[in-house]
């Protein structure tokens, strides 16, 4: 099946807004005749307002980091669904492994966040991924198979057609290592397989499923070689301009 790739800059906990606006003009700048590759940036909740002004009528889409699963509310420091839409967003992220690792986020909270991105039609981005420790002792596909089953109970079958999945392996990401394209082809494998049972096999060749952890222009051809990876979930090269623009154009 003929999945359009599709990369995403993931900026975490970086960039003031006049850096956001700069880096945004020059990836704008420079990919604007990109029609290969789906491409969204998503910067932290400060610059979003601002993002959404410069990417208007750009081949670039807007993304956020997190939400809440709740509408509105005596909820200190949290963003809904409906501010993310408000402010232009059409992708949010949910799940990443930090979130999991610092703000102690479970697979209870991930499918919360799910149903409200889908409720107002934004695309979740759903991360899933094992630790160092995890691979080690050999429970790599346990672990995916947890964070996938979890993220995903009681979704349909139409809600899941929605969805992007990340893979992003914990031991890769901001470290340098990155997993083989081998070694993510085998959990891209996977994670279609437990979709095909879950839903269908049609559903499961359906679902973009982009590869995250220290992806670099130097590797994004190889990664992409690999039938079943469909993009990138890019962190750390996403916030320099040249290196994202060389990740995307590298992605064909």
């Amino acid at each position: 099946m003929n999945r359009k790739p599709f990369i995403a800059g993931n900026w975490k906990m970086n960039k003031t807004i006049k850096d956001a606006i700069e880096l945004i003009n020059g990836l704008k700048r420079n990919l604007s005749d990109i029609e290969y590759v789906d491409i969204a940036v998503c910067p932290p909740f400060t610059a979003l307002s601002d993002a959404r002004e410069i990417l208007m009528d750009s081949n670039i889409k807007l993304g956020a980091q997190n939400l809440y699963w709740e509408e509105e509310g005596a909820y200190t420091g949290e963003v809904s669904a409906v501010m993310l839409k408000d402010v232009g967003c059409e992708f949010v992220i949910i799940g990443h492994s930090e979130r999991r690792k610092y703000f102690n986020e479970t697979n209870e909270g991930v499918n919360k966040k799910i149903r409200a991105a889908l409720s107002v039609e934004l695309i979740p981005i759903v991360c899933v991924g094992e630790t160092l420790e995890q691979r080690e002792q050999g429970k790599t596909f346990d672990v995916v198979k947890d964070h996938i089953t979890g993220a995903l109970t009681g979704l349909s079958n139409d809600d899941v057609l929605k969805l992007v999945i990340a893979y992003e392996p914990v031991w890769a990401i901001g470290t340098g290592k990155t997993a083989t394209p081998e070694q993510a082809q085998e959990v891209h494998v996977h994670i279609r397989k437990l979709l095909s049972e879950l839903y269908n096999e049609e559903t499961a060749q359906s679902i973009r499923i982009q590869y995250g952890g220290s992806v670099k222009p130097e590797n994004i051809k190889e990664l992409m070689s690999q039938p079943d990876i469909d993009g990138a979930l890019v962190g750390g090269a996403s916030l320099k301009l040249d290196s994202f623009v060389e990740i995307v154009k590298g992605s064909s």
